[in-house]
Order: structure tokens, then C-alpha cells, then sequence
């Protein structure tokens, strides 16, 4: 058993995260915030990848008071349990996801991590341990299953949104489309890695809804086929 996986990215037209220097950018506007700020509240948990980390430094946390609120009055903590796969260990110790707001953290890493590193993480986050070299994906939402997680919001980037897609792991998948074009053959897409190298290999969707939104569209789709 596994979490129901919701992939939600915002990108350019030309379908780039961020710029080649993985610069943050502001794609989408107000409105797309406060959906995704929504999407987060109501999630069991919420996923980044180390890039992700290194990169913008993100907290992860529910901005919305309101919605902090509704958490709290249904029994839960303020944000969503905050989860990093991070095969080597490499978040740094002040990252802002490990101190701003409350709530669980969690640091999925390999067994190439080392051990002095993963018990200082261990002062600020649980430590799950999944894989041999690189975080393995099932095994990890295996376990985020078994600790009571049952939605989990992918947040990027196209490395680890690539290795759901790669392990037959994602069921939803929202993007915001912005006016904007970036370009770079090194800026990052929305899947990365490898790439499949057959057409039978593609996860297929189904377009579930389309919305005009800021100054760009947003769509949203249902995984028909995605499997590893």
C-alpha cells in the first residue's frame, strides 16, 4: 500500500521549472498560490528533493492562517508532515524546512549516508532510511503508508517527479502553464532523468480540467497508465 501521489508543478510555456542556474522564478500569480496553499493543507504530507532544497530553501509550510486554523480544529498539526528524499544526506542542518513552523519533518535518505550525518539531521527530523545507493521510491511510500500517510504532494523537482513516473507512482498531476518562456537545454523540466527511450513506455493521461488562472492556464490530469 502507498499514499495517493499528487504531482503539482508550475512552469513556463516552454515547460522549464526554473532558470539553468536553478534560480527560483514566479511563474504563477496570487490566485495559483493560494490553490496550491489549499492542496498543501489538505495533504497528509508534502515532498521535495534535495535540488529543490539546495536551490530555493523552502519551509514547506501552510501560509494561509485560515487554513492553518482548519487544521488545527480537525486534530492535526499546522503543516502537512514536510518530507526531503535525500539519498546522501546532504540537507544543510539551518535549512528553513528543519526550524520554520510546526509539525513532522522527514529526511528519506540511502544507506550511502553518513552516519555522523544522519544523527545530527536525527535532532530535527525523523531519519528513514530507503535503498542502497539512491532513496527507493516504493519503499519509502511503503513506509509513509505504514506512519499514517495517505495523500502526499509532490512538489518537484524534475529529478524526483521523474523517479515517481519512472516507478509507476504518481495518480494526479495539476500544472500551472505561465506567459513566460525560459529556454535553456540546462534549465529543469517537469521529469528529468533519463527520459523513456520506447513511445509503449510514455504514462498516459487523461486531461480531467483546464482553468484560466493569473496570466496563464492551469491543467489538471488524471494518470491512466504509469507503470514501472
Amino acid at each position: 500500500m502507498r499514499p495517493f501521489v499528487h504531482v503539482n508543478v508550475a512552469m513556463s510555456a516552454d515547460g522549464k521549472l526554473s532558470t539553468r542556474e536553478r534560480r527560483q522564478v514566479r511563474i504563477s500569480g496570487s490566485s495559483d498560490f493560494s490553490r496550491v496553499d489549499k492542496i498543501k493543507a489538505e495533504s497528509d504530507a508534502v515532498m521535495v528533493g534535495i535540488g529543490t532544497v539546495l536551490a530555493d530553501d523552502p519551509s514547506l509550510t501552510v501560509k494561509s492562517a485560515a487554513l492553518v486554523a482548519e487544521r488545527r480544529a480537525h486534530g492535526k498539526e499546522e503543516n502537512p508532515v514536510r518530507i526531503v528524499v535525500d539519498s546522501r544526506a546532504r540537507i544543510p542542518l539551518d535549512a528553513a524546512l528543519l526550524h520554520k513552523g510546526g509539525g513532522e519533518r522527514i529526511i528519506a535518505c540511502s544507506r550511502r549516508a553518513e552516519r555522523d550525518t544522519i544523527e545530527a539531521l536525527s535532532q530535527y527530523a525523523t531519519v528513514i532510511i530507503a535503498g542502497d545507493h539512491e532513496v527507493d521510491l516504493p519503499l519509502l511510500l511503503s513506509r509513509l503508508y505504514g506512519r499514517g500517510i495517505r495523500t502526499l504532494m509532490l512538489e518537484g523537482g524534475g529529478t524526483l517527479i521523474w523517479g515517481f513516473f519512472r516507478k509507476g507512482l504518481v495518480d494526479k498531476l495539476t500544472c500551472y502553464i505561465g506567459n513566460m518562456v525560459i529556454g535553456g537545454m540546462q534549465s529543469p523540466t517537469l521529469a528529468d532523468g533519463d527520459g523513456y527511450t520506447s513511445e509503449s513506455e510514455f504514462p498516459r493521461l487523461s486531461l480531467y480540467g483546464f482553468e484560466r488562472m493569473d496570466s496563464g492556464i492551469l491543467l489538471t490530469w488524471t494518470v491512466e497508465s504509469c507503470t514501472p
